[in-house]
């Protein structure tokens, strides 16, 4: 059998299950519709917040950025560190409010349809930003593997969205993410195996890491970091030089992840506050799986990858006429590409940017500058072509990205869906909606973003990096802060939380285009987006938190210039977090 007809199988046979479940568990209410009737069992849910959090970004760029240097594991760090945050500071709070979604409880908590109208604008802003990096990723994994173009594989995603999103509204989507994670995390992790097993005799890739490369004797990362170095890289286990930025970067992504509504609104499905937490805890070991295996195979994949380039060591490159088949396949995607500078025939791949390097050793070499152009994003998707690893492994690796592509993209769409919906129709232009209009509202609601989702994927606005900075950035100064202020804050009122979003989202905004551009078009930057034009050494990807910090404070002075909440509303939130206490005193 081919490895094409594999690879269909496994990606036909996983639609093929997302799409029955999705018959199966339809929601025929608006309950069901937003939050799966709010009965889900805390194990399902959990599996089903995993699927949702590992998104394309987890399962396909983590692990490459990683593997360029372990200080990219601020990723890794921010991501969890942030879904601790989000279970244990909010999660609880939230299920005892009782919404549907994150305007939702913007709008009950502070009394205000201004306010609930600010934050499902915030909310289609993140979501949208967010959901583009899923919906290319899906297009990717599709180009390779089935053989069709990034744009027929984006299209075939949305497809099948549209299909179990549209019909099952959150219950559909809820236990076709199960589904999912579990197609995921055995694509990622039994990769992941294989390869600590050849590379280390390890089975298990977190001991791996730091066993004995089997062919050297050598430990495995020192090997990595000589073998880097010796190509003018900078060594994996390097520090960091800028530790402020990556300290803001790391805590942006901690409290953007906080803040993002598709994950809050999973803890809306559970039957009560006990089971939010058992879900809470489920993600997180579900979660854990998959992140503490992502080093691990970071570091492997790319020491297999310099292998694979350098057969014979690093004065030894591979002759291109000699390259294997999975170097064929990924140069059609042009996620590969090779030019021959100095005519012989032979693959150079070293950092020509390390001018040292280049002018002394590659020069010796008679290297003239680096041949291999390699797209971090296929180093996971590659691995088992690049490792000799069995088809069926290649076949369940796509099935895998595709899969941690459309679990999230369903989940943002889902979030998109319910703001426009139930917000933004339901509880602010057409309150009379009976329960049939608002389904059907829904449903066309979710159309509608899952063709914006498709035109923004098929024409992104700015590199992926660019779009999840705003995305991160914008959940962590607008909705992050007006939902911590709503839970712990009882003087805080409407006007101070309005405030408090408009300032986070100046600030936020304002930043990232003045060094990226406005929306992203190529020359309209203020500034170059270099280290030294940064202000106070902040980089675009790290300002979110920085604007955070603008919404609490614009949002306490102007709520605390401005008459204090009612008395029933202080009290109400006062209930939230001491449900069996008297009631509070009243600001």
């Amino acid at each position: 059998m081919s490895q094409f007809a594999i690879n269909f199988i496994f990606v036909m046979g996983s639609f093929a299950l997302y799409l029955a479940i999705a018959i199966w568990s339809r929601a025929r209410s608006t309950r069901e519709f937003y939050i799966a009737g709010g009965e889900v069992n805390p194990v399902v849910n959990g599996a089903a917040t995993a699927a949702d959090w590992l998104s394309a970004a987890s399962f396909i760029s983590v692990a490459g950025l990683i593997s360029v240097g372990y200080v990219n594991s601020s990723f890794i760090m921010g991501w969890t560190g942030g879904y601790v945050l989000l279970a244990t500071l909010l999660a609880p709070y939230l299920r005892r409010f009782g919404t549907y979604t994150v305007p939702d409880f913007v709008g009950k908590r502070y009394v205000s349809k201004s306010a609930r109208v600010v934050a499902v604008l915030c909310l289609i802003v993140i979501s949208l930003t967010y959901v583009i990096g899923q919906m290319t990723g899906a297009g990717v994994a599709f180009a390779r593997f089935l053989e069709v173009s990034v744009e027929t594989g984006l299209i075939i995603s949305a497809a099948v969205v549209f299909v179990y999103a549209v019909l099952g509204g959150m219950k559909g989507v809820t236990y076709t993410q199960v589904a999912q994670y579990v197609v995921l995390i055995l694509a990622f992790t039994i990769p992941a195996i294989y390869l600590s097993l050849m590379m280390t005799g390890h089975f298990l890739p977190q001991t791996g890491l730091f066993g004995k490369h089997a062919a050297s004797g050598m430990p495995l990362l020192q090997k990595l970091d000589q073998v880097v170095r010796d190509l003018g890289f900078q060594d994996y286990t390097a520090d960091v030089d800028n530790k402020w930025n990556m300290f803001l970067f790391t805590l942006t992504l901690m409290v953007g992840t906080a803040g993002l509504p598709h994950i809050i609104i999973r803890f809306f499905t559970v039957p009560n506050i006990r089971q939010a937490r058992w879900s809470a805890g489920w993600a997180l070991l579900f979660i854990a799986t998959f992140y503490t295996t992502v080093p691990a195979l970071a570091a492997m994949s790319r020491l297999n990858l310099l292998e694979t380039v350098y057969p014979g060591g690093v004065e030894e490159p591979l002759v291109y006429e000699e390259r294997p088949e999975w170097f064929k396949n990924w140069e059609v995607t042009g996620l590969l590409k090779f030019e021959d500078k100095n005519g012989d025939g032979r693959i150079q791949f070293y950092n020509a940017g390390n001018e040292t390097f280049a002018s002394t050793t590659a020069a010796e070499r008679g290297w003239a500058g680096n041949e291999l152009t390699v797209n971090n994003d296929i180093l996971v998707l590659a691995l088992p072509e690049i490792a000799n690893m069995p088809p069926w492994l290649i076949g369940l690796m796509a099935a895998g990205g595709i899969a941690a592509a459309l679990s999230t993209a369903s989940g943002l769409l889902l979030a998109i869906s319910s703001a426009i919906s139930h917000d933004l129709l339901k509880n602010t232009l057409l309150p009379n909606l009976s329960d049939k209009q608002e389904m059907l509202y829904a449903r066309i609601s979710m159309t509608g973003a899952i063709i914006v989702a498709t035109w923004l994927g098929l024409n992104p606005p700015g590199f992926a990096a660019q779009t999840v900075a705003l995305a991160f950035g914008m959940a962590a100064a607008t909705l992050f802060p007006c939902i911590v202020q709503g839970i712990f804050n009882k003087r805080m009122n409407s006007k101070g939380a309005i405030a408090g979003m408009i300032a986070g989202a100046i600030v936020t905004i304002g930043y990232i285009f003045t060094y990226l551009g406005f929306f992203f078009i190529p020359g309209t930057a203020l500034f170059p987006n270099t280290p030294e034009h940064w202000i106070l050494g902040i980089s675009p990807l790290s300002v979110g938190v920085i604007g955070a910090i603008a919404n609490f404070i614009v949002g306490t002075i102007v709520s605390l210039s401005t008459t204090a909440p009612t008395r029933e509303i202080q009290q109400m939130v006062a209930r939230v977090r001491y449900p069996t206490a008297k009631p509070a005193a009243v600001n």
